[in-house]
């Protein structure tokens, strides 16, 4: 039986859920883009993880680089095979921003 004072307190974490690989592999990512460490505790608990991850993806993001804002090789690839498809040229815009790219592909499929 469960005890109120462990249930008040929160010392029971039944509720609490792993991080997910994945989850776990992207937050390593920005902490060494960042130079940071994650938290032993914050590492185990899915979501104090996704909380620290909302935190530091905006920093991580920010010093990226210059061609940060580029679309992706495979959304070039997609968006160049849906031009020759459809006989349509990519506007030269959209391989300078991921964003224009993205909307681009989604409007020609």
């Amino acid at each position: 039986m469960i005890s109120e004072q462990t249930h008040a307190s929160g010392g029971n974490d039944y509720h609490r859920l792993p991080a997910s690989e994945k989850q776990l592999r992207f937050a390593l990512q920005i902490a060494q883009r960042l130079g940071r460490s994650i938290p032993a505790d914050t590492r185990q608990d899915r979501r104090a993880l996704s909380r620290w991850i909302d935190e530091n993806r905006g920093a991580a993001q920010a010093q990226a680089g210059r061609f940060s804002h580029y679309p992706t090789s495979k959304q070039v690839a997609f968006a160049e095979k849906i031009a020759r498809l459809k006989r349509r040229n990519v506007p030269d815009e959209c391989f300078r921003d991921k964003g224009l790219m993205s909307r681009w592909i989604d409007s020609n499929t």
